[in-house]
Parts: C-alpha cells; structure tokens; sequence
C-alpha cells in the first residue's frame, strides 16, 4: 500500500496545482511542481517517507538516526505529508485570496486532490504497519544461522574448516563413496567398533571458531598451555565443564578452553 500510495503521489505532482472555474483549455496551470510548499511539505515528504518505510521494512535490523530507525522516521514524513495536503486544499491559493477581504479564489487542482488522497493513503499503511501483526514482518528475512555439525560428521570443506583432503571423520571411519581408503583416526578418539563415550548431560558435540588466539590448557589442570587455538580455523568441542570446553585440535590433541567468550558456532 505504501509503494502504491507513493506511485500515485508522484504521478500527481505533474498535474495541475489549480482548478479556475471558466478557464480556457488553453490556459497553462501550474503542476504540485510549481509550489515550493506543495513540493516540500507534500511531495517530496512524501515520496522520502514512503522510501524510509519500504527500506526500514526491507532490512532484518533498520539503522537507527538519533535512537529511532528509519520506519518511525518514514511514518513522521508520511503523517507530515497527509498534513501539509490537507492545509492546501484548505487553502489552495496560500493566503492570497485573503487580500483586501475578497474570498474569491481558484479551486484545488486534480493533482492536488490525488496528492491527498496519495499521502492520507499511505499515511494509515505507515502507521498501521508496526501495529498489525500481518504487517510486522520485514521484507527480506534475516537469514538462519548454520546448523551445527553432527559429531562425527566432517563439516564442508572451506575457509576455516578442516581440509577438503582430509577424507576421514573422527573415529577413524571411511567418507561414503571412498572405498579402498585408509582409514584415519585421531589421538584419543575411539577406534572402529568401540562405542563413544557419550557427553555428560544434555551436550551435544560442535564446531567452533575463536576470535582472537586462544590457549588450549591440558585436561589435568597443568597451567602450562598445550596449543593455542587460531581464528579463522573449527575445532570441535566434545565436552563442557562449567564455563570451560573441552576442544580437539585438527590434530587430535584434546585440552580445555577456559575463555569461552565470542566464539562463533558453527
């Protein structure tokens, strides 16, 4: 309804501002594009309202300007719109037929009505908008968060993630589609036919990464860091305790990652 409201608006403002009774077909009117308070105050309001509203709805998250995001700004200009048409069709000649006690004057143009009727049109949508459920939803919905990786299953190969070559899953069992591989297996993982140790809890094993570099302490509590976790690559945490992760290395080493903070699921 807005984008409607604001295609009628603009093919208004190229219509007569004026209507004079007897006037000869000859005789040029102004269009809304011959008033400077026409233009300001209904039409590009107007049309700058409308945007403001369309592109707030558009984005998951609106940009905020002086703690207020651009839907409430978009339906102030829309409001102000409808309010400045109303006060010209009021008074179409702005005050110049007031001159001298005569009350005669020219009469609202077609495109003036239209600028009306637009701006009052979009105006109710712009409002009604954050207030009916049916309206609420933006646009272009944000986009979902990644599922994360079932444990034992190698995540798709790209940046970050461990290497395309690396054609094994942790336990030491083949990729499908790979028969005749060797099979690999990592440093304190269980071997093909033992069960996993299953995670304390409601845990469930996933793929993270670290902002900055982080120390990977050893599991018996020896201050002294065993690796050092890098950004930009996934390791997986197979067990929680307290705050702290325990994380596996692409090469197999297990240990305790005591700042949690900022780390990124994958």
């Amino acid at each position: 309804m807005v984008i409607g409201a604001a295609v009628l608006l603009f093919i208004a403002s190229f219509l007569d501002l004026y209507s004079v009774d007897g006037a000869p077909d000859s005789y040029d009117l102004p269009s809304l594009w011959g008033s400077g308070p026409v233009v300001l105050g209904v039409v590009l309001a107007g049309l700058i309202g409308a945007a403001l509203v369309v592109v707030a709805r558009g984005l998951p998250q609106p940009p905020k300007v002086a703690g207020l995001d651009l839907g409430q700004f978009g339906i102030a200009f829309t409001v102000f719109a409808a309010w400045s048409a109303l006060g010209n069709i009021f008074d179409v000649a702005g005050g110049i037929d007031n001159v001298g006690g005569s009350s005669d004057g020219p009469d609202a143009g077609t495109g003036l009505i239209l600028a009306l009727i637009a701006t009052l049109v979009m105006a109710v949508a712009a409002v009604a908008t954050p207030l009916v459920p049916a309206l609420k939803g933006t646009l272009v919905p944000a986009a979902r968060p990644a599922a994360p990786q079932p444990y034992g299953a190698q995540p798709p190969g790209g940046y970050g993630y461990p290497g395309a070559q690396q054609q094994a899953s942790f336990g030491g069992q083949p990729q499908p589609g790979q028969p005749g591989q060797p099979q690999q297996s990592f440093p304190g993982q269980p071997q093909q036919g033992q069960p996993a140790p299953a995670p304390a809890g409601d845990f469930s094993p996933f793929w993270f990464a670290v902002p900055v570099p982080r120390p990977l302490f050893a599991e018996d509590g020896s201050p002294t860091p065993i690796a050092e976790l890098a950004p930009g690559t996934w390791y997986l945490a197979v067990e929680q305790r307290g705050q702290a992760l325990v994380a596996q290395t692409q090469d197999g080493r297990r240990g305790v990652l005591q700042d949690t903070s900022g780390i990124q699921r994958g």
